[in-house]
């Protein structure tokens, strides 16, 4: 008796094949890391006043410069994916079409997020080129 041995699966280099659900969720867990270390800074930061003014006051001041100002820009974006994106997933994990309609929903949301992003993005751009 022989035996026919299966075809060698070919490897996979990674996870993603490239499925736009798959990077959705993988930009909203990045994006959740991301307002989550936000977050853990700003309680601390905030949490200083009682501590010291005078420290909290200088925390405060070395925020105020255009490094930050890219990182609150960035924020903006993580946050309104974030939010964005999780209305998306609601939808289809409780709406009983959801999963049909996933990777619409997804482009409808990336829609959606680039049209918010744009003008809050661009005005924190012009309140950066025009009062620092």
């Amino acid at each position: 008796m022989t035996t026919i041995e299966a075809p060698a699966q070919p490897k996979r280099k990674t996870l993603y094949r490239g499925d736009p659900g798959m990077w959705s969720w993988a930009l909203h867990r990045i994006t959740g890391v991301t307002i989550f270390f936000f977050l853990f800074v700003h309680v601390l930061d905030t949490a200083l006043v009682r501590v010291s003014p005078d420290t909290y006051n200088h925390a405060i001041e070395t925020y105020k410069n255009p490094l930050v100002a890219l990182m609150e820009m960035g924020l903006v974006v993580c946050v309104l994916f974030h939010a964005l994106n999780g209305v998306r997933v609601i939808l289809v994990d409780f709406w009983g079409k959801g999963p049909k309609y996933q990777k619409t929903m997804l482009w409808v949301v990336l829609a959606i997020w680039f049209l918010l992003v744009v003008p809050a993005v661009g005005r924190q751009f012009f309140y950066l080129f025009t009062e620092h």
